[in-house]
């Protein structure tokens, strides 16, 4: 493979009932300095065109990319399991990228959902990548402020990087999230202007695969400034 392209993968998973094969893509620009594992949010797979777009606009800045399912979405199952099942496929997901390296830095990454779950697996130590990138941290369920997850938070030793929109309703109170990130070891936020959950902003309709896409840069000098 050459390029910007993908292929396609699949990697098991141990979970308590046994071992699962999920699907993943990977892809690897011939430059490139570093590896993203990009997680989904809770009600989309790996294959949504916003992670499409961010995943091949990463490529594009030298990033080599690794999408990939959770379980219960591999199973056709809308709702999210067992948050140990999450951490599970984190973990394997992290040695897969780590195999596939070359020795070069390797950072965790998710839409909503996605991110939260590599939060918690880098909190518990299960995976230990260079930094996190969170794509729209759901800090609390929409209208509910008072259940906030974020006690996890400050035992994440590596850098986090929080991309938020700030009409986002899972961050609404914006100050909640600001003392969430100040509580951390090393953390940073990057404001989307009008950006709401999924960085759609009101007034301005363009398709989700660009929306992605357009979030690449700014992770990208994240990345490159902690690498």
């Amino acid at each position: 493979m050459t390029g910007f392209d993908e292929t396609d993968e699949a990697f098991a998973v141990e979970l308590p009932s046994g071992s699962v094969d999920v699907a993943a893509a990977y892809g690897r620009p011939d430059d490139a300095w570093a590896t993203i594992a990009i997680a989904h949010g809770a009600g989309a797979g790996y294959a949504h065109p916003f992670l499409l777009g961010f995943a091949r606009a990463m490529r594009r800045e030298g990033v080599a990319t690794l999408r990939f399912n959770f379980p219960y979405l591999q199973a056709g199952r809308r709702m999210p399991g067992p948050a140990a099942h999450a951490i599970a496929t984190w973990t394997a997901a992290a040695a897969l990228a780590d195999t596939r390296s070359d020795g070069g830095p390797v950072w965790a990454s998710g839409k909503s959902y996605g991110g939260r779950m590599a939060s918690m697996a880098a909190a518990e130590g299960a995976i230990t990548p260079t930094g996190l990138v969170y794509l729209g941290y759901p800090l609390h369920p929409p209208g509910d402020p008072a259940k906030a997850r974020v006690a996890h938070l400050p035992a994440v030793s590596q850098p986090q990087l929080f991309v938020e929109g700030t009409n986002d309703p899972f961050i609404d109170p914006r100050s909640q999230l600001e003392a969430a990130v100040a509580s951390c070891q090393d953390a940073s936020i990057a404001w989307i202007d009008g950006g709401g959950h999924s960085f759609e902003v009101k007034g301005r309709k363009r398709p989700a695969d660009e929306v992605g896409a357009g979030l690449a840069p700014l992770v990208a000098d994240f990345l490159r400034a902690r690498t």
